[in-house]
């Protein structure tokens, strides 16, 4: 019988009051199916896409099994990418407000590397991170790994596409042989297979089957290659979307659709593997917070980001194969929302084409004719975000910042949205209407006690 609500499950009072607050109430389909096993220690492959709440079902057993007065590493989780690891580390420390005095450590490339190592010496009871840099600390021994009882590979596929496989097989060679072992991908294809029987013991085995056809409508438009750029807002409007994710396959394609745009007065953002860390993560967070309506992005961005409330995928360039169409159309419709996916093909493109239509046989075929721009939607964010230069370094928390803008300086609640706050810095998403009010006193206020420097995404 599939688990359905939290209280069902063998968690604690404590676990169970804090799963409340956070109003997780009814699992996902996922987490109905593979939480009964994880929770007794089983080792376990789970099949399911980006966006069906795989995170919680493997941070549960993760939290429950934590040992906090043991201050070694006890369990260990691998990501392919830096933003994926930190959504991971986040979730996990909501999961375990419950508990006081939790370490969980995020070791990602694309950071200091010194740093790391230091935390590291001071000890963690959880670290996440991507293997490239999880197997650096280990040849400069760093980090024990001596004391794991949970491994987790999240995004496993992607790890292999990505050619980790070795650097994976070379980290569990330094865990324990005895510990559980838990396998979240989105497809379970030959080299998934492979790597669950060279690293796993009797796993169970648990799938959701059929999400995307059940929950993504796709369209497929015929189109010439310069037409592609003038479609876009029409495409929008049409489906009077607010939050929209076009995919290239290129880099230079990504700049030139933005600047493209710009000029047609849509506000974009872009996000690809020639910005620094720092201007990916503030990509990320302008967009997931509605400052921004449009976020063009390549490959990058498919995987591993929990961006809720896409209403709308466009591929801008069909994708170079089946399985990162099926990524790219998972970012919309997450959760079992429903969501819409529009493909534009040129005659290059017939080939994968066909591919694509042998999985999805429910894609329908539109002409450019259909579209009825409608000139009077607004495709423009409500929202502007804020920038503050402390965060959790400087003991700031949202409630901190929630309240210097209230009661502090008089906004109203309702013309705060979300509140990001990371190491060194915060963003504060803010109605547009009322940014110069808050920038002009804000900057005059201390937050916490202290003031700080505060101006406009």
């Amino acid at each position: 019988m599939l688990t359905t609500n939290f209280s069902q499950l063998n968690l604690s009072k404590e676990f169970l009051k804090n799963l409340d607050s956070l109003s997780y109430k009814e699992l996902t389909p996922i987490q109905g199916l593979s939480l009964p096993l994880s929770l007794q220690n089983s080792d376990l492959i789970a099949q399911a896409k980006t966006g069906s709440g795989k995170t919680v079902a493997f941070s549960i057993p993760v939290v429950n099994k934590l040992n906090v007065k043991d201050f070694k590493i006890q369990s260990l989780i691998l990501a392919p990418t830096r933003e994926l690891a930190n959504q991971i580390a986040q979730e996990l420390r909501k999961l375990s407000r419950h508990i006081h005095n939790v370490k969980i450590l995020t070791l990602c490339g694309g950071m200091p590397f010194k740093p790391q190592a230091l935390s590291l010496y001071h000890g963690a009871h959880i670290v996440v991170g991507t293997p490239g840099r999880i197997l650096k600390h280990i040849q400069q021994e760093n980090i024990s790994l001596n004391t794991i009882s949970t491994l987790v590979l999240d995004e496993a596929d992607k790890m292999l596409d990505m050619g980790f496989y070795d650097d994976i097989m070379q980290i569990i060679d330094s865990l324990p042989k005895h510990r559980q072992t838990l396998l979240f991908s989105a497809t379970y294809e030959k080299n998934i297979e492979n790597l669950a029987s060279n690293i796993m013991i009797n796993p169970e085995f648990v799938k959701i089957e059929n999400e995307e056809k059940t929950s993504i409508n796709q369209e497929f438009y015929q189109v010439e290659e310069s037409e592609k750029t003038a479609l876009i807002p029409a495409l929008i409007s049409s489906n009077k979307a607010k939050s929209i994710l076009i995919f290239c396959n290129m880099k230079i394609t990504c700049d030139k659709l933005a600047d493209d745009l710009y000029d047609l007065g849509l506000d974009v953002l872009t996000l690809h593997s020639d910005l620094e860390q720092k201007q990916r993560d503030e990509t990320i967070v302008l967009f997931s917070n509605k400052s921004y309506p449009i976020l063009i992005a390549t490959d990058v961005a498919s995987r591993g980001l929990h961006i809720d409330d896409v209403d709308l995928v466009i591929n801008y360039d069909l994708s170079l194969d089946e399985k990162i169409h099926t990524h790219r159309i998972g970012r919309t419709a997450r959760a079992g929302k429903g969501g819409l996916a529009v493909s534009l093909c040129t005659q290059n493109d017939e080939e994968r084409v066909e591919v694509i239509k042998e999985k999805f046989t429910d894609i329908k075929e539109k002409n450019i004719s259909e579209l009825e721009d409608d000139l009077s939607y607004k495709i423009d964010s409500d929202l502007r975000t804020i920038f503050i230069n402390g965060g959790k370094k400087h003991k700031l928390r949202a409630g901190d910042i929630l309240g210097a803008l209230t009661a502090g300086i008089g906004l109203n609640k309702e013309d705060i949205g979300k509140i990001d706050i990371l190491d060194f810095c915060s963003y504060v998403a803010i109605n547009k209407e009322k940014i110069e009010y808050v920038l002009d006193k804000l900057s005059k206020s201390k937050i916490k006690g202290k003031y700080y420097r505060i101006y406009e995404k």
